[in-house]
């Protein structure tokens, strides 16, 4: 049973007592970005340009969906504003960069906590290649270099200065990675919206040939058979996932315990807004059997884009769809290594990635280590066939429904001496999550039975596995191996016990602690039954 904070010596951190809401000095620069930064990096870590571009069509091309694509969007949209509660709750009690890794880890152990760490890790790799990819393939397109566009050197090339750019971007500083992003992401919605927009319009004001007014059935995920809308929520899940990036820059944050959480939710709503009109304009304009066709599925905003917007316009899409990439690929690296600092300062990885830049205040280690092994990873991806590129993209699936549906659980976990207390925290602190969680794990495990079998991944198999699975399914399978073999390194970390927030969290107001308490750098947020000097040391629990 976790111990009253208040009932502890000063100073002291006892292992399994709850967190303490405040900022624990990690090397990161507090206080560097506002609310409207969070929900930005939030939304823009989905990449809507090009997950649309990239996954609509597949969507619709999905048996028994065709005009219901948009359907499947507002279905997937579900779970996610589930799990956006969970993090908005669970961040409140512990502003921790590690997000999940950390909440996990007090909620359930080390030793889920560890594997939620790498189930994060696992994903990013895995679409790193991918964004990379897209966004060279793209700068190519834009300039008319059409070699490049289909010859591997040029692309690999590419993609490598892309990762290289954005790390290096990473590791200046969290406020030129914000001013990026909002200069990147205004410009990738504004060109959404017109595209949308003028496509609707110009199907209700001049009919084209083969278009279709929009019908309330298209939104409809009832329509469909439970089958059917279940398979196409796996991709449906891909073009969300990402919304988490900007809880992981809380320590960044002004508002560290309730401005990101609060951002995770509004960043979901923006999102599915994004999805349904767009989705709902391009097929339209076309009809969904354009945008499935095997020629158009693979990049459905460039194939609708000359129709639409003309052959000027149509660059600037092409903008929109590149800088979507490369801006999802800058806030895929900006989590990935808090989270990797955050496991290191937990003492449960090695502590090098721990190191901060004594200037930039970022965790430059982590951030460049990831880079390099982006790279490396991507590569050989890239270089084997544009299909294993879509399947490694497919298996990051497996991993996010565990480390999603594990915070859903988790949230409702910690705060299971609250949950009956009110109403509202048994449906939005409780329920809502633990019925994301159930969602995310159900969408999991039929995605780990319908992806093994070859005819759904494009026939390739190997060793009896196919990519799928190989990518997402044993790539937790490693992590589990991973975990193993760190308890025996890191045993004060994987001594820690199980935790629970003390009754009343939620309710109690947060207040700015003097700067002196945690050095001249802080900006630092506690709940008023914080104390005073009873920060841990690193890898120590928080009392």
């Amino acid at each position: 049973m976790a111990t009253d904070s208040a009932a502890l010596p000063l100073g002291k951190a006892v292992a399994g007592d709850p967190a303490s809401s405040g900022v624990v000095d990690k090397g990161l620069k507090k206080g560097a970005i506002g609310y409207i930064s969070n929900i930005v990096i939030g939304v823009a870590s989905t990449a809507p340009a090009y997950s649309l571009a990239a996954t609509l069509g597949f969507i619709a091309a999905d048996q028994g969906v065709g005009v219901h694509a948009p359907a499947v969007l507002l279905a997937s949209f579900i779970p996610m504003v589930l799990i956006a509660l969970a993090y908005r709750y669970l961040n409140k009690a512990d502003p921790d960069a590690g997000t999940t890794f950390a909440w996990t880890t007090r909620a359930f152990g080390p030793a889920m906590g560890w594997l939620n760490g790498w189930a994060i890790f696992l994903a990013d790799v895995l679409v790193m290649a991918s964004l990379a990819d897209i966004a060279a393939t793209y700068t190519f397109k834009l300039v008319e270099w059409h070699w490049a566009e289909t010859h591997k050197g040029a692309v690999l090339v590419g993609a490598a200065l892309w990762i290289l750019l954005m790390t290096w971007i990473c590791h200046r500083g969290i406020e030129l990675s914000a001013r990026v992003q909002r200069l990147l992401l205004s410009f990738e919605v504004v060109m959404l919206v017109i595209f949308a927009a003028v496509a609707l319009i110009t199907v209700y004001t001049g009919n084209p040939a083969h278009s279709v007014e929009p019908h309330a059935s298209w939104f409809n995920p009832f329509d469909m058979r439970f089958h059917d809308l279940v398979i196409a929520m796996l991709l449906g899940i891909f073009i969300y996932w990402g919304w988490d990036s900007g809880v992981a820059v809380n320590e960044e944050s002004e508002d560290p315990n309730d401005g990101p959480g609060r951002a995770a939710v509004v960043s979901t709503l923006l999102l599915v807004a994004i999805y349904l009109f767009v989705s709902a304009g391009a097929q339209s304009f076309h009809g969904a059997s354009f945008i499935a066709s095997e020629e158009n599925s693979s990049d459905v905003l460039n194939a609708l884009g000359h129709g639409v917007l003309g052959s000027v316009g149509v660059k600037f899409l092409i903008i929109a769809v590149l800088t979507s990439a490369a801006a999802s690929t800058q806030t895929t690296i900006l989590p990935t290594a808090r989270t990797t600092l955050s496991m290191a300062y937990w003492k449960s990885i090695p502590a090098a990635f721990g190191k901060t830049h004594p200037r930039f205040m970022t965790p430059s280690v982590s951030t460049w280590g990831f880079g390099l092994i982006a790279i490396a990873v991507a590569i050989p991806l890239i270089l084997i066939s544009a299909t294993v590129l879509e399947l490694a993209v497919v298996a990051l699936g497996i991993p996010v429904c565990f480390y999603y549906g594990t915070t859903g659980f988790a949230c409702a976990w910690y705060y299971r001496d609250e949950l009956f207390r009110s109403a509202r925290k048994f449906l939005l602190v409780g329920l809502a999550p633990v019925l994301g969680g159930l969602i995310f794990y159900g969408i999991g495990i039929y995605a780990i039975t319908y992806y093994a079998h070859a005819a759904n991944a494009e026939g390739k198999e190997y060793l009896g596995l196919t990519l799928p699975i190989w990518f997402g399914g044993i790539g937790m399978v490693l992590g589990f191996v991973l975990m193993l073999v760190s308890r025996l390194r890191f045993r004060e970390y994987f001594s820690r016990k199980t935790e629970k927030a003390p009754v009343g969290l939620l309710d109690v107001p947060v207040e700015r602690a003097p700067a002196h308490f945690m050095g001249p750098q802080a900006s630092t947020v506690h709940l008023m039954h914080h104390a005073p000097g009873d920060e841990p040391g690193p890898g120590e629990p928080r009392s």
